[in-house]
C-alpha cells in the first residue's frame, strides 16, 4: 500500500491515444507498484479528466511473467536466457549475413510503439538504414492507411476536428465515451448532449453509450455505411445545401464530384442502409445548415467493407459544406511528429486518371501507403518460394500475431522466416513465435511520449519522466537500438566526442557543433538519433538520456512553425525557439502546449498545389458510381450474423495489459447478443455457444444485449491472451478475435481487414 502523504508524480494513462494527464502514488513492493491514481489538473489538454481505465494502470506495471533477460530460442523449440552481449552480437551478425547475402529490403521492420510509448521508436531509423531495411509496417496498416490515402490528396495531410467547440458533431464507426479520440472525451459529450444549439449525430450499428446521447443516432446495417454517406452527400448536394462559394475560392475538382452526387437515388440508398428517408433528410439539413461541423471516423467503417471509400465520404461532408479551416470545425493540427509519412502523389495517370508508379510490396505488388506495407499481405508476401520474399523481421513493441487477422496463418508466416527478433516488455504471443526476444523496459521506466498530438488550435504535448529505474535485466528501445548499430556500423569515438563535449555547454553550442559535424560527415545525418542519444542524452536531466531525440524534433518544428511557436511562447531564431520547445518538453512534467492556431494555418499546411483541397479522386469517384450496383457484402445461410471482432468496452482497452484480472465488468469477455436473436437459437442470458466463423469455432458465454441490432454480435478485444497465474503456469483468458478471422476478408484498395465484419454463425450448447 501507498502513504496516503506519499509523493504525487506526473505521468500518463497508455491505455488509448488520448493519454491523458494522470498523477499516481509509488509502492508496493521497492516501490515499484502504481497503487493510485487520479487525474491530473495541470494538464493543458485533459485537466484533471481520465475515464475508469486509468485507475488501472498497475495491471500493466506490475504484471506478472515480465522478461528480465534476453531470449534464445533452442532447436528443440524451447527458449534459452543468454546475456546482452551474446543477444547483440548474434542478433547483429545475423542481420548483417542476410543484408550481404539477400539484401536488406529482405528485412522488414515491424511496430515502433503502442499507444503511449511512441519515443522508442524514434530511435529505429539508424539501425533500418545499416542494415538496409526498405520496408516497414505497423498498426495503422490495419485501420489508417485507407483515410492516409484519401487525406494526402483531398486536404494534404492529416485532420482533426475540433469537438470541444464545434457546433455540430458527426462521429461515424466511432464511440468516444470507451475509446475518446479527443481530450476529455465523456465530458464533451455530456456538454453537448446537454446543449441545445448544438447537435451531436451518430452512425453506427450499435446503441453505444454515445449514441445514446446522440440527437440523432442513423443506426446503419452492417457494412452498409458507403450506401448511407454517399446517400447524404446525394441529398446534400441535390438540395443544394453545399457551400458553392467557399468551394469555388478553395476548392478544385467539385465539379465531377458534384455531378456524380447528383445522380445518387436518395431514398434507395437510405432503404438499403436500413434507414428512414426523413433521418437522411434531417441529418443532411443539419450539416448543410450548422455554423460548424467536425467530423471523426473510426475502426467501425475503416476495418469494414468499402473503407477506403467510407473515409471519402467523409471527407466530402466537410468539404462540400465548407467546414475546412475553419473555428470549430475540420483543421490540419500542427504536429511534433507525422505518424503518417506525407504519401507521395504519383503524377502518372492512366486512362481513367487513376494513379500509376506508386511504391508496391515486392512479391504481391500491393500498395504501400504513408511508406507502411499493408499488414494483411504479409503472409502472402512471404509463404512463397519468390526471390523478393521477405526473410527476417525486427518486431518492435507490437503483437501481430495477436492483433492481425488470420493468427494462425501469421504464426505460420513468423515460422516460415529466416531470422524474428522480438523487443517487448513479456512474452507476448508473437514473442512465443520468434527466435530472440529482448526485454525491454515498461513504458514508467523510461522516459515516453505519444506522437498523438492532433488537437486545434491549440496542441499539447507531454514528456513523461520515468516514475522508477528500469527493472533489472531490461534495456530501453533507443539502447537496444543503439547497441545493435554499435555491432555493426560503429563511429570512432573521436566522430561523437566534440558533440558530447558541446552538449556539456549548452544547447546553443551543441547546435552549431551538431550543424558543423554534419556537414563534415554525412554518417551523422545518416544515424541522426542515435548520434543525439549519445552524445546529447549524457548531458540531460537523470534518466532522461532517452528523450535526446527530441531535440532533433523540436529544431525541425521550430524551421516549420515558426508562428504557431511563436504563439505559444516560443519565439527568437529557429535554433533559439527549437532550444527553448525541447528544454521546455523536458521541464514541463505535465505537459505544455506547443502550438496555438489559426484557421488559416490548415491552408498553409495544405502538401497540395496551390494550397487548395481536391474533391475529384478517380478511383474513389469510380466506387461511388459502383454503389448503383449494390454489390455489398452480404450474410449467407452458413453464417447468417456479422461478427465485430474486437469492441471496447469499459474493461478492455490495448493488449499493453495482459493481466485479466483488471477486467472489473462481468461483461467484458461475453459475446454480446441482440434479445431477438438469442431467442431464435434458444440461448439464454449467460448460456454457453458455439461462435463458428470460416477459420474457427470456439465457446462463448453470451450476454443478451438489446444495444445490438439484430442480426449483429460482438467481442470485445484485449482478451485471449497468454498470462502466467500465480504457480507460474500460462493461461488464456477469453477469445483472441484474430483466431476467427481471415487475411482475404480485406479493403480492395488500402487491404484494410474487415475485423467488424466477419460472417459468423451461433448455436446453443446442448445443456447449457
Amino acid at each position: 500500500m501507498a502513504d496516503k502523504d506519499a509523493e504525487w508524480k506526473k505521468t500518463a494513462c497508455v491505455l488509448c491515444g488520448s493519454n491523458c494527464g494522470v498523477l499516481v502514488q509509488l509502492g508496493g513492493k521497492d516501490g515499484r507498484e502504481i497503487v493510485r491514481v487520479r487525474g491530473d489538473k495541470e494538464h493543458p489538454g485533459t485537466r484533471g479528466y481520465t475515464c475508469n481505465k486509468a485507475l488501472q494502470l498497475n495491471y500493466y506495471q506490475s504484471a506478472r511473467g515480465r522478461l528480465t533477460a534476453p531470449l534464445r530460442r533452442r532447436d528443440d523449440g524451447t527458449f534459452e536466457e543468454i546475456d546482452w552481449h551474446t543477444a547483440i552480437a548474434e542478433i547483429a551478425g545475423k542481420l548483417v549475413a542476410i543484408r550481404d547475402e539477400l539484401g536488406g529490403d529482405k528485412i522488414v521492420y515491424y511496430g515502433g510503439g503502442g499507444q503511449g510509448n511512441h519515443l522508442g521508436g524514434g530511435y529505429s531509423p539508424p539501425l533500418r538504414r545499416a542494415i538496409g531495411s526498405r520496408y516497414r509496417g505497423n498498426a495503422l496498416a490495419q485501420e489508417k492507411t485507407g483515410l492516409s490515402w484519401v487525406f494526402d490528396r483531398m486536404v494534404g495531410g492529416f485532420y482533426h476536428g475540433d469537438f470541444e467547440h464545434c457546433e455540430t458533431a458527426l462521429l461515424v464507426g466511432k464511440n468516444p465515451w470507451q475509446s475518446n479520440g479527443f481530450p476529455r472525451a465523456r465530458v464533451v459529450l455530456r456538454q453537448m448532449a446537454k446543449d441545445p444549439n448544438r447537435k451531436l449525430i451518430v452512425i453506427d450499428p450499435r446503441v453505444t453509450e454515445t449514441a445514446e446521447l446522440a440527437d440523432i443516432h442513423l443506426r446503419v446495417k452492417p457494412g452498409r455505411d458507403a450506401w448511407l454517406l454517399a446517400g447524404i452527400l446525394g441529398q446534400l448536394v441535390q438540395q443544394e445545401l453545399i457551400d458553392h462559394d467557399w468551394l469555388a475560392e478553395h476548392a478544385q475538382g467539385q465539379e465531377a464530384v458534384i455531378e456524380a452526387l447528383a445522380e445518387i437515388p436518395v431514398a434507395q440508398y437510405a432503404a438499403y442502409a436500413g434507414i428512414e428517408m426523413a433521418q437522411v433528410e434531417e441529418v443532411a439539413e443539419i450539416l448543410g445548415r450548422t455554423n460548424s461541423l467536425s467530423v471523426l471516423e473510426d475502426l467501425g467503417i475503416e476495418m469494414a467493407p468499402n473503407s477506403t471509400l467510407n473515409s471519402y465520404h467523409c471527407i466530402l461532408l466537410f468539404l462540400l459544406t465548407g467546414n475546412f479551416a475553419k473555428a470549430g470545425a475540420v483543421n490540419l493540427p500542427a504536429q511534433l511528429v507525422t505518424i503518417f509519412s506525407p504519401d507521395k502523389i504519383s503524377e502518372t495517370r492512366d486512362e481513367r486518371g487513376y494513379e500509376t508508379s506508386y511504391k508496391t510490396t515486392p512479391v504481391t505488388e500491393s500498395r504501400i501507403i504513408s511508406g507502411l506495407i499493408p499488414c494483411n499481405m504479409l503472409p502472402d508476401e512471404i509463404l512463397n518460394d519468390h526471390p523478393d520474399r521477405f526473410r527476417a523481421m525486427l518486431i518492435e513493441s507490437a503483437n501481430p500475431v495477436h492483433s492481425l487477422a488470420d493468427a494462425k496463418r501469421m504464426r505460420e508466416t513468423l515460422a516460415a522466416l529466416d531470422l524474428v527478433v522480438v523487443i517487448d516488455v513479456a512474452m507476448t504471443e508473437t514473442a512465443q513465435e520468434a527466435d530472440y526476444v529482448l526485454p525491454a523496459s515498461s513504458q514508467y521506466e523510461k522516459p515516453e511520449m505519444t506522437f498523438f498530438n492532433f488537437e486545434f488550435p491549440e496542441n499539447c504535448a507531454q514528456l513523461r519522466t520515468p516514475l522508477m529505474p528500469p527493472l533489472p535485466g531490461t534495456l530501453s528501445e533507443p539502447e537496444i537500438h543503439a547497441r545493435l548499430l554499435e555491432a555493426i556500423d560503429p563511429f570512432d569515438d573521436a566522430e561523437l566526442e566534440p558533440l558530447r563535449a558541446a552538449a556539456e555547454e549548452g544547447l546553443d553550442a551543441f547546435a552549431l557543433a551538431f550543424g558543423a559535424a554534419a556537414n563534415a560527415n554525412p554518417k551523422i545525418n545518416n544515424y541522426g538519433a542515435y548520434v543525439l542519444y549519445r552524445t546529447l542524452g549524457p548531458s540531460l536531466p537523470d534518466g532522461m538520456t532517452e528523450a535526446a531525440a527530441l531535440w532533433g524534433v523540436a529544431q525541425m518544428f521550430a524551421a516549420t512553425e515558426a508562428s504557431s511557436l511563436a504563439r505559444a511562447g516560443f519565439d527568437g531564431t529557429s535554433m533559439q525557439a527549437g532550444n527553448s520547445l525541447f528544454q521546455a518538453l523536458i521541464a514541463a512534467q505535465s505537459g505544455l502546449v506547443f502550438s496555438m492556431d489559426e484557421p488559416e494555418d490548415s491552408l498553409r499546411r495544405n502538401r497540395l498545389a496551390g494550397g487548395k483541397v481536391n474533391l475529384q479522386l478517380p478511383e474513389m469517384l469510380d466506387k461511388v458510381r459502383e454503389l448503383a450496383d449494390y454489390a455489398g457484402a452480404e450474410t449467407t445461410e452458413e453464417f447468417p450474423l456479422v461478427l465485430a471482432a474486437g469492441e471496447r468496452r469499459s474493461y478492455t482497452a490495448n493488449t499493453v495489459v495482459r493481466d485479466p484480472a483488471w477486467a472489473k465488468s462481468n461483461n467484458a469477455l461475453t459475446l454480446s447478443v441482440n434479445p431477438s436473436d438469442a431467442a431464435n437459437l434458444g440461448i439464454n442470458d449467460g448460456g454457453t455457444a458455439w461462435l463458428t466463423t470460416a477459420r474457427d469455432s470456439v465457446e462463448v458465454v453470451v450476454e443478451v444485449d438489446k444495444r445490438m441490432l439484430p442480426g449483429t454480435i460482438s467481442l470485445p478485444n484485449g482478451f485471449g491472451l497468454s498470462y502466467p497465474d500465480a504457480q507460474g503456469n500460462q493461461v488464456v483468458t477469453g477469445i483472441s478475435p484474430n483466431e476467427l478471422t481471415a487475411v482475404e476478408d480485406r479493403d480492395d484498395f488500402a487491404y484494410t481487414p474487415w475485423h467488424k465484419f466477419v460472417l459468423a454463425r451461433l448455436e446453443a450448447v446442448a445443456g447449457r
